[in-house]
């Protein structure tokens, strides 16, 4: 692959001074259609897409090797800087190329309609000049398989299409005009190479589309038999290349229409508005339409320290990043989102159910629910490492699978009860067969809460009795009592239930809080602090006026040298040289989600005193810095290093879900205080 030309920077103007192999990670924008998606580069190159699902085998993952991952790219031959930017309110990225010659644009998007029966698992890329006349060059290099695949390439339909073949898996490469000529070959895989150029005053471009070969040949066969008025994209078969640009344009029509009408049913319309529905429209892009199911991020192995070895696999739906989203949704208004991740939840409540005959609530008793799951409901989820892959910037090793599926970690329960009580309350009322399962789940909870887990971090270096892990597991009998309440559901063990949530109280406070360092810790025992503490006030376990909250919070707001977490507004979940979490080297940088937590704990703290306005000011601030942290089309990465730079899967929920949920609240708060 060519190298491109960048500086690391958020601007939305990047100018070429300092060629390096791989682009900053949050120099992309992210296309999809809720079946897969891609990454594409401010310089027009998509390095990472998955097909046709998310967790498919990589076809271009060049972000992870430059050399061998596969790409491809359309860009222009010449020019001075790029521009990146989505169609408002949508999910169709717009790359501008600037020069002296003039602008042209690439269009990215996956067609997307409100009429099932019509959509599309294809990539769309159109090409077009806004002004003057600019040399276009187009690279596609295949990695099928995480490049381990060797594929077969030709070229078809007199020089419009390129077939690129493997044994499990065929692409098609189409163009509305015949511009491919000749296969080529570097380092060892075979791709296509060529150049043609874009007129503004022609008014015409050049659109490409990536597909699934067999759906082309199953396309051709429905043209045959439905007659000449049938509109396909095999149309370039006939040189028919009006009819496939009419194509194209219709879907990108019919697009912009299904995102214009999703997004405008949020009801958030407070200061960050515009904010709020980029973030939603990421989180959109990461819910698997077939099965409900809610990524973590669409990407894998990106580092969360750059050449360290943590790096790691995000195509999965956790319990917990899922049911804070479902959460999220649910606050400016999308229902339909979070229904389906409730039937997902449901299904593979019911799966364990029978995979161990009936679940058992005993003490020592298999899990009801596992960590995560496959976006398909799979359980097995072996974690294993691709190494002949370099890694992002040497950032070895490429993980593929998540070893940490069947890890203990007590916090999901929590979380999940609690999107259940808000989706009750809130939502559509939840079955009383679903109930019965809750019911099961608490009881396995009031059994099984004082066992040593794994945590929120998932960490490596042996279980604890991490401080989280035990308030979620009040939080999971608290919300299952609420809901027992406001239905009437009947509970078999309900005195258990209150013994065993008043029990999980007064241990964490006698156990989970420092009295010397004046703090909530890590675990018990601990002498060190963790940004999950932050969730306390946040679910109602204590009071944000509290005082053990607020000696908490000051704390964490303590730079690091003063064995605080927060380094210029940003939050680092724990200090990795103070904590044993089984990983050795490698930098970790600032936690995203983190520094949203402390902005919202200190927010809550406002709401009981309208005299304590600095500590409001200041929660406003680092909101308002934390949005500067932001990529050029305000995506954030999981991680920020203490130089500014985006590390780790990208773009991520968790960390857009707490921004919806900090601006939800932050906007609330100054309303009141200013009333």
């Amino acid at each position: 692959m060519s190298t491109v030309s960048t500086s690391y920077t958020t601007s939305t103007t990047y100018p070429l001074d300092q060629p390096i192999d791989y682009l900053p990670i949050d120099s992309h924008g992210l296309i999809g259609n809720m079946q897969t998606c891609a990454l594409v580069g401010i310089e027009g190159t998509i390095d990472w897409m998955c097909f046709p699902q998310f967790n498919s085998p990589s076809l271009f993952a060049s972000i992870l090797d430059c050399n061998k991952g596969g790409y491809f790219s359309i860009k222009a031959s010449k020019y001075d800087k790029t521009k990146q930017h989505y169609w408002p309110d949508t999910n169709i990225l717009i790359t501008r190329f600037l020069s002296n010659e003039g602008i042209g644009e690439v269009y990215d998007f996956f067609p997307v309609t409100r009429t099932k029966e019509t959509k599309k698992n294809w990539l769309i890329r159109r090409v077009q000049c806004v002004h003057g006349k600019l040399d276009f060059k187009l690279e596609c290099f295949p990695g099928f398989n995480y490049a381990r695949d060797e594929h077969k390439a030709e070229i078809d339909n007199n020089g419009s299409e390129v077939i690129f073949t493997t044994p499990s898996l065929s692409i098609s490469l189409q163009a509305s005009k015949p511009i491919f000529k000749q296969i080529v070959k570097e380092n060892n895989v075979l791709g296509i190479k060529c150049e043609f150029t874009v007129d503004s005053e022609e008014n015409e471009g050049i659109t490409f589309i990536v597909r699934d070969y067999n759906d082309v040949i199953e396309e051709r066969k429905c043209r045959n038999n439905a007659g000449p008025n049938n509109i396909s994209s095999s149309d370039t078969a006939n040189n028919n290349s009006n009819l496939f640009e009419v194509l194209a344009e219709e879907l990108m029509h019919e697009t912009l229409d299904y995102w214009h009408h999703w997004i405008g049913k949020c009801t958030y319309a407070g200061r960050w508005r515009e904010n709020v529905h980029r973030s939603a429209l990421m989180l959109k892009l990461l819910t698997f339409e077939k099965t409900g199911a809610i990524l973590a991020a669409p990407t894998c192995s990106l580092p969360e320290g750059l050449g360290g070895v943590r790096n790691w696999d995000y195509r999965f739906c956790w319990i917990r990043d899922a049911s804070f989203t479902i959460y999220s949704f649910m606050r400016i208004g999308f229902m339909e989102e979070a229904e389906g991740f409730v039937r997902f939840l449901e299904a593979r409540i019911k799966e364990m159910s029978l995979k161990y005959n009936n679940l058992c609530h005993e003490s020592g008793s298999p899990s009801p629910l596992q960590v995560m799951y496959s976006i398909d409901g799979e359980h097995e989820l072996t974690e294993y490492t691709l190494d002949h892959l370099s890694g992002y910037m040497n950032s070895k090793p490429v993980r593929i699978g998540n070893g940490a599926y069947n890890q203990l970690q007590l916090d999901i329960y929590g979380e999940l009860m609690d999107s259940i009580y808000i989706y009750n309350r809130h939502g559509q009322p939840i079955s009383y067969d679903f109930w019965k399962y809750l019911r099961v789940i608490t009881d396995w909870v009031c059994n099984n809460w004082d066992t040593k887990d794994e945590g929120i971090w998932e960490v490596r270096g042996g279980k604890q009795n991490f401080v989280y892990s035990r308030v979620m597991c009040w939080v999971c009998i608290d919300r299952a009592l609420k809901i027992a309440e406001a239905r009437s559901f009947p509970v078999t063990n309900y005195d258990y239930w209150i013994k065993t949530r008043n029990t999980i109280f007064e241990q964490i406070i006698e156990n989970g809080y420092n009295k010397e360092m004046q703090s909530f810790t890590s675990f018990y025992g601990s002498d060190t602090l963790d940004a999950s503490s932050l969730i306390i006030p946040l679910v109602n376990f204590l009071s944000p006026s509290d005082p053990m909250v607020l000696n908490t919070l000051h704390a964490i707001n303590r730079p690091p040298e003063e064995n605080g977490l927060v380094s210029s507004s940003l939050v680092y979940r724990y200090l990795a040289e103070k904590t044993d979490d089984g990983f050795a080297g490698g930098e970790e940088g600032t936690f995203s989600l983190c520094t949203y937590w402390l902005i919202e704990a200190l927010v809550r703290a406002t709401r009981y005193s309208k005299e304590d306005r600095d500590l409001l000011q200041e929660a406003r601030m680092m909101f308002e810095q934390m949005l500067t942290y932001s990529n050029h089309v305000d995506l954030y990465s999981e991680e920020i290093s203490f130089h500014g730079i985006a590390l780790g899967n990208f773009p991520q929920a968790f960390t857009h879900i707490s921004l919806i949920s900090t601006a939800f609240n932050l906007d609330k708060t100054l309303n009141m205080l200013t009333d």
